[in-house]
């Protein structure tokens, strides 16, 4: 039975920050929601996991069992998941791609802080679902180096969402310091 391609982004773009800098660039993965997709590409082996995005409890399986094929494989993360309990593991994931079901659901959010600042994530942490313009800046904010914009919605329109706020009051996984600590410590030091 061949794999169902469907599950691709429908606008095969995405948004990435390149050095902080949002850029539009082409996808390169296949999200894989359904548990019976991942468990067949996995009795495919490798070329059927390149470059796929697998249910998380279905990655983890798969990386007791196959882990020489997990190199080009990620894993997604319902908001609804217990993190904590097997967060290391995903530390050699190229990415980990957090779905928001709803723009309303900023579970994702706390999500991509754990994962970055408790478990010192450095792969690609990639945002997906109901994925909106009015919550780019947030997400990054968060740890998220990686976009999939709402299917409806156009990548191009969305990325000006990284240059709609110009001032930020608290602060951000890379620096924690509130905007009014950063402001007293310049004056304080005289610059």
């Amino acid at each position: 039975m061949p794999i169902d391609e469907t599950t691709l982004h429908p606008s095969q773009r995405m948004i990435r920050l390149d050095d902080g800098r949002p850029t539009i660039v082409e996808n390169r993965w296949t999200l894989v929601r359904d548990a019976a997709q991942a468990t067949e590409r996995i009795a495919q082996g490798r070329p059927a996991l390149e470059r796929a995005i697998l249910p998380v409890d279905i990655y983890l399986g798969a990386l007791d069992a196959h882990a020489d094929l997990m190199l080009e494989t990620g894993a997604w993360i319902p908001p609804e998941a217990d993190v904590e309990s097997w967060a290391t593991r995903l530390a050699g994931a190229p990415v980990i791609a957090v779905d928001f079901p709803s723009f309303r659901d900023g579970r994702g959010l706390s999500i991509g802080v754990m994962v970055r600042t408790r478990y010192g994530f450095k792969g690609e942490l990639l945002a997906i679902g109901d994925v909106l313009r009015d919550q780019l800046e947030y997400m990054r904010r968060c740890g998220f180096d990686a976009f999939w914009v709402r299917a409806d919605k156009r990548v191009e329109d969305a990325i000006k969402g990284f240059s709609e706020l110009s001032v930020r009051y608290q602060g951000i996984v890379g620096d924690p310091t509130p905007s009014f600590r950063r402001r007293g410590d310049t004056i304080a030091s005289g610059d």
